[in-house]
């Protein structure tokens, strides 16, 4: 055997009986620096990569070991690409941008940096101002496309198309009776819990909606807000008016099934 310039020729034979050369090139790998844990450098003799069985299987459990050692160390970096996560200190809550945290610190220091010009009320929110200052200025963005009838919120404008489309998505869970506004399934489900939680200061009577309340303290301040435009009589409800307005009207609704009075 006859070692050139680093290879090694092998003379050997194929299937078929024809000669033909092996050619075994030797490699090197590049040094490793001795890591935290004290682990010495490989020397030269280590590196090199000899023909023989034995060397061969070294080679390959030391080539092994580096590799994971590689692997080990390229776990623990950071992953450029991964997505960094803004973590609230006081209540826990993750944001994917700093400055979305910064807005929700106000929420917890109290701070209201955005000050109305006209009523001196502040806002957390710069947006928040923006739809604020729409009840100075009188300014309803949002129009029904059906009745053209115009709002200064985007939900109000939501909400009302619903009475137009007839959708109703809140459902009593109860009953079953459905409504297009959530907050009027809210009210009824008072109805079914028996709550009642708009209490009367003056003789403690409760109520199931606030605007029951409302009317109620009417009683007790004398207030009649609802006035009819021919007579000048005053009502504490609106049903009462209208129901009043039928006087001047002559409109008889309501009809007898026996004998077809009106009244």
């Amino acid at each position: 055997i006859e070692f050139i310039k680093g290879e090694q020729e092998e003379l050997s034979t194929t299937e078929e009986g024809k000669p033909f050369v092996r050619k075994q090139e030797t490699q090197t790998f590049p040094a490793r620096k001795e890591s935290d844990q004290g682990e010495p450098d490989l020397s030269s003799d280590q590196l090199l990569s000899h023909n023989s069985p034995d060397t061969d299987q070294d080679e390959s459990k030391d080539d092994n070991l580096h590799r994971n050692k590689l692997e080990e160390i390229a776990s623990e970096l950071p992953v450029q690409n991964s997505k960094t996560v803004y973590l609230c200190g006081t209540c826990g809550k993750k944001f994917n941008t700093a400055k979305n945290l910064n807005r929700h610190m106000k929420i917890h220091t109290g701070e209201k940096p955005h000050c109305c010009s006209t009523c001196g009320k502040r806002f957390h929110r710069k947006s928040h101002l923006t739809r604020h200052m729409q009840i100075h200025t009188g300014e309803k963005l949002h129009s029904c496309s059906t009745c053209g009838k115009r709002f200064n919120r985007k939900e109000h404008l939501k909400m009302h198309m619903e009475y137009h489309t007839g959708e109703k998505r809140y459902s009593c869970i109860t009953c079953g009776k459905r409504y297009n506004v959530k907050s009027s399934l809210e009210t009824h489900m008072k109805i079914h819990t028996s709550e009642k939680s708009h209490c009367c200061t003056t003789c403690g009577k409760s109520f199931s909606q606030k605007g029951q309340l409302n009317s109620h303290m009417r009683i007790h301040t004398g207030e009649k807000p609802h006035c009819c435009s021919t007579c000048g009589k005053r009502f504490t409800l609106k049903t009462y008016l209208t129901e009043h307005m039928k006087i001047h009207t002559g409109e008889k609704p309501h009809c007898c099934t026996t004998c077809g009075k009106s009244f």
